[in-house]
């Protein structure tokens, strides 16, 4: 197994926790397939993909989808998942800016995608953010338990 697999689980486990423990309060409150490469992309040793990347992207997906939601119904703007986000995106990605850019596109693909269909906030809404909160716990307890280690 090459290098960057073993100790990128160890750097991403921080940030793991973190949003697993937003993710359980705010859920008790309330197959994914692995990216497409971009075309002419070819796999470098600091770019090598690792077996938890797909999980990775679903999340950051989830984490643009429950920050827009969070927002329209609250209100009021509220930065937490963004930064959660950030957070992750930087651990993750460190110094490889096509990892980057594939977590940051998740991360707007899950914001945009329901910016489109709920331009205020409904119960729909409202059902929405609360079963992506639980996916979302539900796949950072999963990664933890698999690459956290």
């Amino acid at each position: 197994m090459p290098r960057i697999c073993m100790t990128r689980p160890i750097l991403l486990f921080p940030a793991l926790c973190t949003v697993s423990v937003l993710m359980a309060g705010l859920a008790a409150a309330a197959n994914v397939a692995p990216p497409a490469k971009l075309p002419g992309e070819a796999a470098t040793p600091a770019q090598q993909a690792t077996p938890y990347d797909g999980q990775l992207n679903r999340l950051s997906e989830i984490l643009g989808t429950v920050t827009y939601l969070r927002n329209l119904c609250a209100g009021q703007p509220e930065q937490q998942w963004r930064a959660v986000a950030e957070k992750l995106i930087a651990l993750d990605a460190g110094t490889e800016p096509v990892r980057k850019q594939m977590l940051t596109a998740a991360y707007n693909r899950g914001y945009r995608a329901f910016a489109a269909v709920h331009p205020s906030c409904t119960s729909a809404a409202r059902v929405a953010e609360s079963q992506y909160r639980a996916e979302g716990a539900t796949l950072v307890r999963e990664m933890t338990a698999r690459f956290g280690n």
